[in-house]
């Protein structure tokens, strides 16, 4: 017998069209041609130190991967980052569930942001019907078909909408698969979708997603340019568990969709040795699946024998940070000690370099750096 549990398909969801977003794609977008901010000449010369090393890292054919948190979709640097993926300079990017949102909300609404305090008393956040339906059908639709995460929500964004498989037809392949249960890791995605298809009265068929403001979202143009965008989530941090739809098997398929995901962020691992991983605004989610990304990279690369990855990584943040992590590691009475995205990056066997600045500031000039 297990623990109670609150049901949530009681919730009652509510027209993403009558919340009152603070801000529209429109006012908050970055021009990748625009005027750059005003930095100091100890940035400027960071930037150029790591421009250096992902013109090196390309071209002996290293991984560049970027991982970020929300705070840069809603900086509105998607047609930045656009624009280094158009030019070859990622090769990869991951976020969090958060980041993935937004950017959803963006290109299917122009707007994204919401009162949480205001919202939280009314027990209103995060209760939109098309971000939770969209996003949960977006992933159980894709994982079915061996998708991540990520790419199950810009195929989504890319095609404007998604196909939902006849009931019948996943019974059949369902019951074929049982008599003779072979290795196929689409069967049990295709259970959970079946399973949301019954509970929930999901019509089979195309539904229609229109994207308006596509040209400005990251995950959707991911996809379009066949550059890996994940997303690693936590159970329970994104706005989409509260849907009645992640109340069961969409909340399965997320779990399935961000471990796929991971899969594909190793994969990119075991290609950076010599490459650069940059962390833009992700103090928790980067450091911690980069560090294990790692080490099953150099698992497989001992067993093929090779050496260690040896990444050069970036990281950009807000916070102002005096000590050298290439040097070593602070004493436990130091409060920097306790920086996660220090000792974490540091302990990866390659070089660490920290950028205190703005990302509104560093994704600019790093990408004209790259394009000029």
């Amino acid at each position: 017998m297990g623990y109670p549990r609150i049901d949530g398909r009681r919730v009652q969801v509510e027209p993403l069209a009558e919340r009152e977003s603070k801000h529209h794609i429109d006012d908050i977008r970055v021009d990748p041609d625009g005027p750059l901010p005003p930095a100091t000449s100890r940035q400027v010369k960071q930037m150029e130190s790591i421009a250096d090393r992902m013109r090196a890292a390309r071209s002996r054919g290293a991984s560049v991967m970027m991982a970020y948190g929300a705070h840069l979709v809603k900086n509105g640097l998607g047609p930045v980052v656009t624009r280094m993926m158009e030019t070859g300079w990622i090769t990869h990017l991951a976020t969090n569930g958060a980041g993935v949102i937004h950017d959803w909300e963006y290109a299917f609404h122009g707007r994204s942001e919401e009162d949480v305090r205001g919202h939280v008393a009314r027990g209103c956040f995060g209760t939109w019907d098309e971000t939770g339906r969209h996003t949960a059908l977006s992933v159980l639709t894709g994982t079915a078909d061996g998708l991540g995460y990520g790419e199950s929500v810009g195929r989504m964004v890319v095609e404007d909408g998604y196909c939902v498989p006849d009931p019948a037809a996943l019974r059949q392949a369902l019951a074929d698969w049982s008599a003779d249960p072979a290795d196929d890791e689409a069967m049990p995605a295709r259970a959970d979708l079946l399973q949301t298809i019954v509970r929930h009265g999901i019509a089979p068929g195309r539904h229609v997603v229109e994207h308006p403001h596509k040209q400005h979202s990251l995950t959707g143009n991911a996809c379009r340019l066949g550059v890996p965008l994940t997303v690693h989530p936590g159970i329970g941090y994104d706005i989409v568990y509260t849907h009645p739809l992640a109340s069961g098997t969409a909340g399965a398929a997320y779990g399935r969709g961000g471990m796929i995901d991971f899969q594909v962020f190793a994969e990119g691992v075991s290609r950076i040795d010599g490459g650069v991983f940059l962390s833009v605004g992700s103090s928790i989610m980067a450091p911690q699946v980069f560090e294990k990304s790692v080490s099953i990279a150099n698992n497989l690369r001992r067993q093929d024998g090779l050496g260690p990855v040896r990444p050069f990584i970036a990281v950009n943040d807000l916070t102002e940070e005096d000590w050298d992590w290439n040097a070593g590691e602070p004493p436990m009475d130091d409060p920097a000690y306790y920086n996660r995205m220090g000792k974490s990056f540091s302990r990866m066997g390659g070089e660490l370099i920290y950028v205190a600045a703005d990302n509104r500031l560093f994704i600019p000039h790093l990408c004209r750096l790259l394009t000029s």
